[in-house]
């Protein structure tokens, strides 16, 4: 993906990758080809986040990412120059907060990650039940990896205070 790509062309393109049909995906996700179709021209800029969801399943594109493709999510990854910015000129006390908070925010999602997965061995639960779990374990786990990122960023930051110091 690349900051220029609208939601729809990365949606074609992904969609061509796995060597599927407009009607082919359309059935898959369970939305109408016309629906598809509005969308991979740009008719449909801002699509549905569910129907978002439900492609994202078949074509390889993390849903949060299709979510900040449309402008309905965020990502630290090179589609978003704003996050980065923000934590690349974070120094002192800023820095080291952010620093923390992210790391609790992770290990906090580790734990309900696991817990989520735990209920969704359950004998009792049902399909539905069992896909909005998944589909949060995805979530929180894209958010770990989000901040994993900004935690890079922050350490490059730290880096280099530390030198600056050192002059």
């Amino acid at each position: 993906m690349n900051n220029n790509e609208k939601v729809g062309e990365i949606i074609a393109r992904a969609r061509e990758e796995k060597n599927l049909s407009k009607r082919e995906l359309a059935n898959l996700a369970k939305i109408s080809d016309t629906e598809l179709a509005r969308i991979e021209s740009g008719e449909r800029e801002t699509p549905n986040p569910k129907t978002l969801r439900k492609i994202s399943k078949y074509i390889g594109i993390n849903y949060n990412d299709l979510m900040y493709a449309s402008g309905l999510g965020a990502s630290v990854s090179p589609l978003n120059p704003y996050l980065i910015e923000y934590y690349s000129n974070l120094k002192g006390d800023n820095l080291r907060t952010a620093y923390k908070n992210l790391k609790v925010s992770i290990e906090h999602n580790n734990i309900v990650i696991e817990s989520l997965k735990k209920q969704t061995g359950e004998n009792d639960i049902t399909e539905e039940k069992k896909s909005v779990l998944l589909e949060t374990i995805e979530d929180l786990e894209y958010q770990n990896e989000t901040n994993e990122e900004i935690i890079k960023l922050l350490k490059g930051n730290a880096i280099e205070e530390f030198m600056d110091d050192e002059k």
